[in-house]
């Protein structure tokens, strides 16, 4: 009994030793590493640029604002009170010789002979027909009358100087011609010519009665 048992636990043990094996050659050799699957990586797409909704504010240029021309009335009226600022001081525009104070050889020497000579009233006068302007003078050659005959101011009429002046001392009246006469001070007179025939002043004279008197009279 004892050999018999000793062969069929032989066969046992066999037995389980080619179970094991069968085992073991089934096993898996090595556990297997699951591949890491690759993360996509989103795309970034540029942020849109903001739009404005609405059109940027301009500011306004200023308005350069022009002044209204003066009026015809406006200039002549300043044209008026500058003739009698001119006057108080015995002048006319653009001549630098004065009533009472030049002498007519000072005019002679900056302009030369006149175009023509006269006597008329109390004195003598010259006429320099380029310059629109007469010069009076008594015998000792002193100036007493300085006259213009300019263009700007033969458009002048007798409401324009009496809106800027007022009414004048005195009126007299030469042929056709009327002379209205304002008195500027003690020693100068402004007179407006105006002729009927055309209603504007045809010239001007800053007079000084003073020196309508020969001082070189013996």
């Amino acid at each position: 009994m004892k050999p018999q048992f000793k062969i069929i636990a032989s066969s046992v043990l066999i037995a389980s030793t080619m179970m094991l094996t069968a085992c073991s050659s089934s096993s898996p050799a090595a556990t297997t590493v699951p591949t890491a699957t690759a993360t996509p990586i989103a795309s970034v797409s540029p942020s849109p640029t903001s739009i404005p909704t609405s059109s940027p504010t301009i500011a306004p240029k200023p308005i350069a604002v022009t002044p209204a021309p003066a009026t015809a009335t406006d200039a002549a009226n300043k044209q008026i009170k500058a003739l009698f600022e001119l006057a108080k001081k015995g002048l006319i525009p653009d001549v630098k010789f004065a009533a009472h104070i030049g002498l007519f050889d000072e005019v002679e020497e900056a302009w030369g002979k006149a175009d023509k000579t006269e006597g008329a009233g109390k004195g003598i006068y010259a006429t320099y027909s380029k310059r629109n302007v007469v010069i009076g003078f008594n015998k000792g050659m002193k100036i007493f009358d300085v006259r213009s005959n300019a263009a700007n101011l033969q458009k002048l009429t007798l409401k324009q100087i009496e809106n800027a002046l007022g009414k004048p001392n005195n009126t007299t009246v030469n042929g056709d011609d009327t002379i209205y006469i304002y008195k500027v001070n003690d020693q100068y007179q402004l007179k407006f010519i105006i002729p009927k025939s055309t209603g504007k002043v045809d010239h001007i004279s800053v007079y000084s009665p003073q020196d309508t008197i020969n001082n070189m009279a013996g």
